[in-house]
Protein backbone atom coordinates (compact mmCIF):
# COMPACT_ATOMS: atom_id res chain seq x y z
CA UNK A 1 0.00 0.00 0.00
CA UNK A 2 0.99 3.63 -0.45
CA UNK A 3 0.37 6.48 1.94
CA UNK A 4 -0.93 9.58 0.15
CA UNK A 5 -2.47 12.85 1.21
CA UNK A 6 -4.12 13.73 -2.10
CA UNK A 7 -5.69 11.78 -4.94
CA UNK A 8 -6.12 13.34 -8.39
CA UNK A 9 -8.89 11.67 -10.36
CA UNK A 10 -9.33 11.90 -14.10
CA UNK A 11 -13.00 12.26 -15.07
CA UNK A 12 -13.94 10.68 -18.41
CA UNK A 13 -13.12 7.00 -18.56
CA UNK A 14 -12.18 6.90 -14.88
CA UNK A 15 -15.17 8.09 -12.86
CA UNK A 16 -17.73 8.75 -15.57
CA UNK A 17 -18.74 7.16 -18.85
CA UNK A 18 -19.98 10.20 -20.79
CA UNK A 19 -19.09 8.99 -24.26
CA UNK A 20 -22.65 9.18 -25.61
CA UNK A 21 -23.13 12.76 -24.43
CA UNK A 22 -19.79 13.87 -25.88
CA UNK A 23 -20.52 12.18 -29.21
CA UNK A 24 -23.96 13.75 -29.38
CA UNK A 25 -22.55 17.20 -28.63
CA UNK A 26 -19.81 16.82 -31.24
CA UNK A 27 -22.24 15.66 -33.92
CA UNK A 28 -24.61 18.51 -33.03
CA UNK A 29 -21.67 20.84 -33.67
CA UNK A 30 -20.89 19.21 -37.00
CA UNK A 31 -24.51 19.50 -38.14
CA UNK A 32 -24.66 23.14 -37.07
CA UNK A 33 -21.61 23.86 -39.20
CA UNK A 34 -23.02 21.99 -42.19
CA UNK A 35 -20.66 19.06 -41.84
CA UNK A 36 -21.30 15.33 -42.00
CA UNK A 37 -21.66 13.54 -38.67
CA UNK A 38 -18.91 11.21 -37.53
CA UNK A 39 -19.21 7.72 -36.09
CA UNK A 40 -19.38 7.04 -32.38
CA UNK A 41 -16.02 5.29 -32.53
CA UNK A 42 -14.32 8.15 -34.36
CA UNK A 43 -15.41 10.80 -31.87
CA UNK A 44 -14.62 8.65 -28.86
CA UNK A 45 -11.08 8.27 -30.20
CA UNK A 46 -10.72 12.07 -30.03
CA UNK A 47 -11.64 12.30 -26.32
CA UNK A 48 -8.99 13.23 -23.80
CA UNK A 49 -6.77 15.88 -25.33
CA UNK A 50 -8.88 18.98 -24.76
CA UNK A 51 -12.01 20.54 -26.18
CA UNK A 52 -10.41 22.41 -29.06
CA UNK A 53 -8.57 19.28 -30.17
CA UNK A 54 -11.78 17.27 -30.02
CA UNK A 55 -13.52 19.80 -32.25
CA UNK A 56 -10.57 20.17 -34.62
CA UNK A 57 -10.35 16.42 -35.14
CA UNK A 58 -14.12 16.07 -35.51
CA UNK A 59 -14.13 18.82 -38.15
CA UNK A 60 -10.86 17.57 -39.64
CA UNK A 61 -9.53 21.10 -39.86
CA UNK A 62 -6.77 23.33 -38.50
CA UNK A 63 -8.69 26.50 -39.36
CA UNK A 64 -8.68 28.44 -36.08
CA UNK A 65 -11.83 30.56 -36.67
CA UNK A 66 -13.85 27.45 -37.59
CA UNK A 67 -12.52 25.55 -34.58
CA UNK A 68 -13.37 28.50 -32.33
CA UNK A 69 -16.92 28.61 -33.69
CA UNK A 70 -17.19 24.85 -33.23
CA UNK A 71 -16.04 25.12 -29.61
CA UNK A 72 -18.70 27.77 -28.97
CA UNK A 73 -21.47 25.58 -30.41
CA UNK A 74 -20.19 22.49 -28.59
CA UNK A 75 -19.89 24.39 -25.31
CA UNK A 76 -23.42 25.72 -25.45
CA UNK A 77 -24.83 22.27 -26.19
CA UNK A 78 -22.81 20.30 -23.64
CA UNK A 79 -23.71 22.72 -20.85
CA UNK A 80 -27.39 22.24 -21.65
CA UNK A 81 -26.95 18.44 -21.85
CA UNK A 82 -24.08 17.61 -19.48
CA UNK A 83 -25.27 14.16 -18.45
CA UNK A 84 -28.25 12.99 -20.49
CA UNK A 85 -26.79 9.48 -20.69
CA UNK A 86 -23.65 9.76 -18.57
CA UNK A 87 -23.25 7.25 -15.79
CA UNK A 88 -20.79 6.50 -13.04
CA UNK A 89 -18.57 3.49 -13.48
CA UNK A 90 -19.14 0.69 -10.93
CA UNK A 91 -18.29 1.42 -7.29
CA UNK A 92 -17.29 5.05 -7.91
CA UNK A 93 -19.53 6.61 -5.29
CA UNK A 94 -18.75 4.07 -2.58
CA UNK A 95 -15.01 4.46 -3.23
CA UNK A 96 -15.22 8.24 -2.99
CA UNK A 97 -17.18 7.86 0.21
CA UNK A 98 -14.54 5.47 1.58
CA UNK A 99 -11.90 8.14 0.96
CA UNK A 100 -14.03 11.04 2.19
CA UNK A 101 -11.29 12.14 4.60
CA UNK A 102 -8.64 12.25 1.85
CA UNK A 103 -8.05 15.38 -0.19
CA UNK A 104 -9.47 14.65 -3.63
CA UNK A 105 -9.29 16.65 -6.84
CA UNK A 106 -10.54 16.29 -10.41
CA UNK A 107 -7.78 16.60 -13.00
CA UNK A 108 -9.29 16.67 -16.47
CA UNK A 109 -8.70 18.17 -19.89
CA UNK A 110 -12.37 19.15 -20.04
CA UNK A 111 -13.15 22.79 -19.35
CA UNK A 112 -13.88 23.19 -15.63
CA UNK A 113 -17.48 24.27 -16.22
CA UNK A 114 -18.14 21.13 -18.28
CA UNK A 115 -16.61 18.86 -15.67
CA UNK A 116 -18.45 20.48 -12.79
CA UNK A 117 -21.76 20.21 -14.62
CA UNK A 118 -21.29 16.44 -14.96
CA UNK A 119 -20.12 16.03 -11.37
CA UNK A 120 -23.19 17.89 -10.12
CA UNK A 121 -25.58 15.99 -12.38
CA UNK A 122 -24.24 12.67 -11.09
CA UNK A 123 -24.19 13.85 -7.46
CA UNK A 124 -20.46 13.48 -6.77
CA UNK A 125 -19.39 17.13 -6.99
CA UNK A 126 -19.19 17.48 -3.21
CA UNK A 127 -16.52 14.82 -2.84
CA UNK A 128 -13.86 16.99 -4.45
CA UNK A 129 -11.93 19.93 -3.09
CA UNK A 130 -11.49 21.46 -6.53
CA UNK A 131 -11.66 20.78 -10.26
CA UNK A 132 -8.56 21.41 -12.34
CA UNK A 133 -9.53 21.54 -16.00
CA UNK A 134 -8.19 22.17 -19.47
CA UNK A 135 -9.25 25.80 -19.81
CA UNK A 136 -5.66 26.80 -20.51
CA UNK A 137 -5.01 24.55 -23.48
CA UNK A 138 -1.34 25.49 -23.48
CA UNK A 139 -0.96 23.65 -20.18
CA UNK A 140 -3.00 20.44 -20.09
CA UNK A 141 -2.33 16.76 -19.44
CA UNK A 142 0.18 15.24 -19.98
CA UNK A 143 2.36 18.34 -19.53
CA UNK A 144 4.22 18.58 -16.23
CA UNK A 145 3.47 22.30 -16.17
CA UNK A 146 -0.07 21.48 -15.07
CA UNK A 147 1.00 19.92 -11.78
CA UNK A 148 3.76 22.49 -11.38
CA UNK A 149 1.09 25.17 -11.22
CA UNK A 150 -1.29 23.16 -9.04
CA UNK A 151 0.96 21.70 -6.34
CA UNK A 152 2.12 25.03 -4.81
CA UNK A 153 -1.44 26.31 -4.64
CA UNK A 154 -2.84 23.31 -2.78
CA UNK A 155 0.33 22.69 -0.76
CA UNK A 156 0.62 18.96 -1.40
CA UNK A 157 3.86 17.00 -1.23
CA UNK A 158 4.39 15.36 -4.64
CA UNK A 159 5.72 12.22 -2.99
CA UNK A 160 2.39 11.83 -1.19
CA UNK A 161 0.12 12.32 -4.19
CA UNK A 162 -1.48 9.86 -6.60
CA UNK A 163 -3.13 10.32 -9.99
CA UNK A 164 -5.81 7.84 -11.07
CA UNK A 165 -6.70 7.72 -14.75
CA UNK A 166 -7.52 5.56 -17.73
CA UNK A 167 -5.34 6.91 -20.52
CA UNK A 168 -1.68 7.29 -21.38
CA UNK A 169 -1.93 11.04 -20.78
CA UNK A 170 -2.88 10.42 -17.14
CA UNK A 171 0.06 8.14 -16.48
CA UNK A 172 2.39 10.46 -18.40
CA UNK A 173 1.13 13.37 -16.30
CA UNK A 174 2.07 11.52 -13.15
CA UNK A 175 5.47 10.51 -14.51
CA UNK A 176 6.15 14.06 -15.72
CA UNK A 177 5.11 15.46 -12.33
CA UNK A 178 6.82 13.10 -9.93
CA UNK A 179 3.66 11.66 -8.41
CA UNK A 180 2.43 8.08 -8.07
CA UNK A 181 0.25 6.69 -10.87
CA UNK A 182 -2.68 4.30 -11.00
CA UNK A 183 -4.20 3.07 -14.26
CA UNK A 184 -7.81 1.85 -14.42
CA UNK A 185 -8.21 -0.75 -17.15
CA UNK A 186 -11.93 -0.27 -17.85
CA UNK A 187 -11.78 3.16 -19.47
CA UNK A 188 -10.70 4.54 -22.85
CA UNK A 189 -7.02 3.64 -22.72
CA UNK A 190 -5.62 0.54 -24.37
CA UNK A 191 -3.45 -1.90 -22.45
CA UNK A 192 -0.81 -2.03 -25.20
CA UNK A 193 -0.44 1.77 -24.95
CA UNK A 194 -0.52 2.20 -21.19
CA UNK A 195 1.35 -0.79 -19.77
CA UNK A 196 4.71 0.17 -21.40
CA UNK A 197 4.56 3.37 -19.32
CA UNK A 198 4.76 1.20 -16.17
CA UNK A 199 2.12 2.78 -13.96
CA UNK A 200 2.77 2.20 -10.26
CA UNK A 201 -0.58 0.46 -9.87
CA UNK A 202 -3.10 -1.17 -12.21
CA UNK A 203 -6.69 -1.85 -11.15
CA UNK A 204 -9.71 -3.31 -12.91
CA UNK A 205 -12.31 -1.69 -10.64
CA UNK A 206 -12.12 1.62 -8.80
CA UNK A 207 -12.96 -0.11 -5.51
CA UNK A 208 -9.53 -1.78 -5.67
CA UNK A 209 -8.11 1.63 -4.78
CA UNK A 210 -9.08 0.77 -1.19
CA UNK A 211 -6.39 -1.93 -1.23
CA UNK A 212 -3.73 0.45 -2.52
CA UNK A 213 -4.17 3.72 -0.65
CA UNK A 214 -3.87 3.99 3.11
Amino acid sequence: MVSVDAIFFDLDGTLVDARSDIVRAANHTLRALGCKERSFEDIVSYIGTGVSDLIAKSLNTKDSPIIKKGVEIYSSYILEHPADEARLYPHVKETLEFFKKKRKFILTNRYVRFADAVLKALSIYGYFEATMGGDDENCIKPSGCLMDSIIPKIEVDRTRALIVGDMTIDIETGKNSGIKTCWVTYGLGKREDVEPLKPDFIIDDLSELKDIVE
